[in-house]
């Protein structure tokens, strides 16, 4: 069964770094994309980046081209996105998720997070003082 849990988002000071994780509790992950969304107050989640079965990424959110990555863990069952050079405005809840239709694939375009992705974690809160 999938259960996803997002961890490691904290207060990080613009410029810095951090790694985000997204596990789930039985072994498995590795047969899944797995797709980053992020939603800042009063905004919608946007996805950020996803990581395909093949380990391949596709960046949905061009201001994070270049800074953030994606990589993933067999052995650990998890898989990371790695955040660079942070701004304030990647401030956010950040959430992992799975691809409704083909689940090992990255969708392109993103489509709807409330339709196209599911398996959703509680998420993990990342905060960037300037």
């Amino acid at each position: 069964q999938l259960r996803l849990v997002e961890s490691g988002g904290t207060l990080v000071q613009a410029g810095g770094s951090l790694r985000l994780s997204c596990a789930n509790a039985k072994p498995g992950l590795e047969y899944y994309a797995i797709g980053w969304f992020r939603q800042a107050p009063g905004k919608e989640r946007e996805g950020v980046l996803c990581i395909s079965r093949a380990n391949t990424v596709t960046t949905y959110t061009d201001s994070v081209k270049g800074r953030f990555f994606s990589s993933r863990d067999n052995a650990k069952n998890a898989v990371y996105l790695q955040m660079n050079s942070l701004k304030p405005e990647d401030a956010g809840n950040y959430y992992c998720a799975i691809p409704v239709y083909d689940p090992d694939k990255c969708p392109s375009p993103v489509g709807r997070p409330d339709r196209q992705w599911d398996h959703w974690g509680q998420g993990t809160q990342v905060a960037v003082s300037s």
